[in-house]
C-alpha cells in the first residue's frame, strides 16, 4: 500500500509540473534572461560560479536558483518560481542533473547547457549506466544542447552518458580549474589555510576523498570498515595529519544519522573537511591525495603532486557501475588494496611521471587556464 501510495504522489507531482509548465507558456522566452540552476548545491560554486561570476548584468539577467540537495523540498512558491524560470529563460545552466529539467517541455529557443561536476570521463554516468533499471525516465539526463568536457578524446562519454548528439559537446575545459593553474590563487589559498589552521602548517597533509558506493543517491554507502583509522595513525605517526573529504551522499547520511563514523578519539590526526562545498582549496593545500573512482583525480593532476588510488573493491565497483575505460587507463600513482598497502604509498610516493603525461594527454587537454572564457564563448555563441 505504502509503495502505491508514493507512485500516486510521483505520478500527481509530474502531472502537476507538466500542466504548470505548459501555463507558463504563454510567457514569451527571454532572450537575454539566464538560469543558473543545482538542486545538488546550496552555495553557488566550481563551473557554474566561475560562468556565472563572467556574465554581466549589463547584458544578461541572471537568475539564481539554489537547492541543498535533492533530498531537500521546495515549497509551492519556490516550485512555481522554478518552472516560470525554466520555461522563459532563453539559457538554463546547470552542473548536475536536476529532475525538472528531464521533466520539462523545452521550447526551440532555449538552450540548456550542462557544464557537469565531474572532469574527465571516470566511472560511468546517465544513459553509460550498467544499471539503468534503477531509474526512471526523469532521473535520466534529458533536454542538453550543450555540455562541456576537459578532452577531445572524451567527447563521446558525454554524448553517450547525456544522450546528447556529439555535435553539442565541445572540449572547452572546465571553468574550474582555471585557479589551479594560477599560481596567484594557489599561494592566497594556502596562506588563508594556514592562517586559520596553523597547527598544520608542519604538517604533510593527505587528504582522503572517496566517492560513494550504491547505485543510486538514496543507497549510497561507503564500506567504512575499510578505512582502519587506527591503523594509519599508528603507522603514520605526528608527521602526517589526515583529511577527510567525504562525497556529499555519503555526508549528508552522516549528518541525518543513517550512517555512523565518528572520528573523535583520532583529535589531532583526522579532520574532516566534509563541509567544504567545493575540493578545489583543499587539493591546493593537500600533500597526497587518496581517492578511488572519483573524478577528483582529474582536477589534482593539474597541480602535479602524487596520488594514491585506495580501491579494496576494484573488481566488484568496475563490474556494478562500470568505467569508460580499463582501469589501468587512469592511473598515474600507486594502487593499494588495503590499509598497510596505503601507508606503505603514502610514506614512499610515487609520480609515475610517463602515465601521467599520458592521462594528461586523454583527458585534461583541453584545461589550459582559459576554460572560463572557451566556455563562455561557447554559451553564448561568441567567436
Amino acid at each position: 500500500m505504502k509503495i502505491l501510495l508514493a507512485k500516486f504522489k510521483t505520478l500527481l507531482r509530474i502531472v502537476v509540473f507538466k500542466i504548470t509548465n505548459y501555463l507558463c507558456m504563454i510567457f514569451p522566452v527571454k532572450d537575454k534572461r539566464v538560469l543558473f540552476l543545482s538542486d545538488q548545491r546550496a552555495v553557488l560554486g566550481a563551473n557554474l560560479k566561475c560562468i556565472y561570476d563572467r556574465v554581466s548584468e549589463d547584458e544578461y539577467e541572471k537568475v539564481l536558483i539554489l537547492k541543498e540537495s535533492n533530498f531537500k523540498k521546495r515549497n509551492f512558491k519556490d516550485k512555481i518560481k522554478l518552472v516560470y524560470y525554466i520555461t522563459t529563460s532563453k539559457y538554463i545552466i546547470l552542473d548536475d542533473w536536476a529532475k525538472s529539467i528531464s521533466m520539462m517541455k523545452r521550447r526551440k529557443k532555449q538552450e540548456i547547457v550542462q557544464l557537469w561536476h565531474g572532469p574527465g570521463a571516470f566511472k560511468t554516468f546517465g544513459y553509460s549506466r550498467n544499471d539503468k533499471k534503477h531509474q526512471s525516465k526523469y532521473s535520466m539526463h534529458r533536454n542538453y544542447t550543450k555540455a562541456i568536457v576537459t578532452a577531445e578524446e572524451i567527447r563521446w562519454c558525454f554524448a553517450e552518458g547525456f544522450g546528447m548528439d556529439i555535435g553539442g559537446v565541445k572540449a572547452t575545459g572546465f571553468p574550474r580549474t582555471d585557479c589551479l593553474l594560477d599560481k596567484k590563487y594557489r599561494q592566497m589559498v594556502k596562506d588563508e589555510f594556514y592562517h586559520e589552521y596553523p597547527e598544520l602548517k608542519n604538517k604533510k597533509i593527505v587528504l582522503f576523498a572517496p566517492t560513494y558506493r550504491g547505485n543510486t543517491l538514496p543507497t549510497a554507502y561507503y564500506d567504512f570498515e575499510n578505512l582502519d583509522l587506527d591503523k594509519l595513525q599508528k603507522g603514520l605517526k605526528k608527521d602526517y595529519v589526515f583529511i577527510i573529504k567525504w562525497h556529499p551522499a555519503i555526508y549528508n547520511k552522516i549528518k541525518r544519522g543513517e550512517l555512523e563514523f565518528d572520528t573523535s578519539k583520532y583529535d589531532g590526526f583526522v579532520y574532516d573537511f566534509s563541509d567544504n562545498r567545493d575540493i578545489n582549496d583543499l587539493l591546493i593545500v593537500t600533500d597526497i591525495l587518496i581517492t578511488d573512482y572519483s573524478s577528483v583525480i582529474f582536477d589534482y593532476l593539474l597541480l602535479d603532486k602524487p596520488l594514491i588510488y585506495y580501491a579494496y573493491d576494484l573488481d566488484k565497483y568496475r563490474e556494478e557501475r562500470g568505467l569508460y575505460y580499463d582501469f589501468d587507463e587512469y592511473i598515474y600513482g600507486d594502487v593499494a588494496r588495503d590499509v598497510d598497502e596505503l601507508i606503505k604509498s603514502i610514506k614512499k610516493p610515487n609520480m609515475a611521471k610517463k602515465e601521467r603525461k599520458a592521462f594528461n594527454e586523454k583527458f585534461m587537454s583541453a584545461c589550459d587556464g582559459n576554460a572560463t572564457e572557451k566556455t563562455y564563448s561557447f554559451i553564448f555563441n561568441e567567436k
